[in-house]
């Protein structure tokens, strides 16, 4: 039976469109287990309680995402159904599950929270008015959740490597990732990650990690600089330096505004735009990237102890907290909604209990409790 319709070319959304593995709750579980051990010793080392992937925030951000007017039909959807202005806030961030020196190139994150949002959630425990929004510089990620238990165990047995083996890891990823785009030769996703260029954070696209329910139809998002002055850092180098990430967004913030455009990559089809596969880019000629929204960032003090502290300590960001009209889709979606609830519990607790953040944090109704 086909779920297209014959007045437009996408997929639309039906609960068996996705596809779980017999043994994905298994892998899940074990994936628990592992995030359980490692903050274990996480804390242990910093005595602090930290997020297991993209630790280290560099930037801390209040701004305003628009919905563009006069969408067409298939892209008013969700929380665009209707020209609309929402405060956000925005934490960038770098990729690893530790804070390590930014000479280390590691993939880059914009995690976006959408304040005053209203409709049925995609879990029955969500009574926030958040919609949040994960995104990364890279436009795959892993496959799936057996994908995702491998890549878990390497960084458990690896954590406590030196910075500069780190760094050599990442050398050689780059070439073998130059390699690959003189022969063709496909490589798995760690590698890409590990060979992160390094390019400035702030001119950098960024794109969920796998797919979302889009109301009716099914979507990958990505947020494109627009604003010239981050045009301009598009491919720029940035990370000759151990804090060199949050200081070029501190520097940049300081005296200039930033503008993304939200887009949306529509469905197409289930071999071409993949959902339990997250490694698979969606190639731009069957899935365009249409414009749905802007996140416009004003000029603002981007880092300040107590702004660190409230959404480093305080805040989480979770796929899952989301309206039921962008409920992740996927294995690796799937396996996120207990593996970022596991963390964020742990570290709350761990950090409610050295008096860092309260016992029971609540999401932010108002966009005034984020400090200066």
């Amino acid at each position: 039976m086909s779920h297209e319709t014959h007045s437009d070319p996408y997929l639309r959304y039906y609960p068996a469109i996705e596809q779980p593995r017999p043994d994905e709750a298994e892998m899940i579980r074990a994936i628990v287990a592992s995030v359980e051990r490692t903050s274990a010793t996480t804390f242990a080392t910093y005595k602090h309680g930290l997020r297991q992937q993209h630790a280290k925030g560099v930037g801390y951000l209040r701004g305003e995402l628009t919905v563009y007017e006069d969408l067409p039909s298939h892209l008013r959807q969700g929380l665009f159904a209707q020209p609309t202005r929402y405060p956000v806030i925005v934490r960038f961030s770098t990729a690893l599950g530790a804070i390590k020196s930014d000479r280390i190139r590691v993939p880059r994150g914009f995690a976006i929270k959408v304040l005053g949002v209203s409709g049925a959630k995609a879990l029955a425990d969500d009574d926030t008015t958040s919609q949040d929004l994960l995104l990364v510089n890279h436009p795959s990620y892993i496959a799936d959740a057996r994908s995702y238990l491998e890549a878990q165990r390497k960084f458990e047995r690896t954590k406590s490597l030196p910075d500069l083996a780190v760094r050599a890891v990442g050398l050689v990823s780059r070439v073998l990732l130059e390699l690959s785009t003189l022969v063709r030769l496909p490589l798995p996703i760690i590698i890409k990650a590990l060979g992160d260029p390094g390019h400035h954070i702030l001119g950098e696209t960024f794109h969920t990690e796998g797919a979302i329910r889009f109301g009716d139809f099914v979507a990958r998002l990505r947020a494109v600089p627009v604003s010239p002055a981050l045009r301009r850092l598009t491919g720029q180098p940035s990370h000759d330096g151990d804090d060199v990430v949050r200081q070029s967004v501190v520097s940049f913030f300081r005296t200039e505004p930033a503008e993304y455009e939200l887009q949306a990559q529509l469905c197409t089809d289930l071999r071409h735009t993949p959902i339990e596969d997250s490694s698979i880019d969606w190639p731009e000629d069957f899935a365009p990237p249409q414009p749905i929204a802007n996140i416009r960032l004003p000029a603002q003090v981007a880092d300040s102890p107590a702004r660190r502290a409230y959404v480093d300590d305080v805040l989480s960001f979770d796929p899952w907290r989301c309206l039921a009209a962008h409920q992740p889709l996927g294995s690796v979606m799937r396996m996120r909604r207990d593996v970022y609830r596991t963390s964020r519990v742990l570290r709350q607790q761990q950090n409610a209990a050295l008096g860092l953040a309260p016992p029971n944090p609540t999401e932010p109704r108002d966009i005034a409790e984020l400090p200066d």
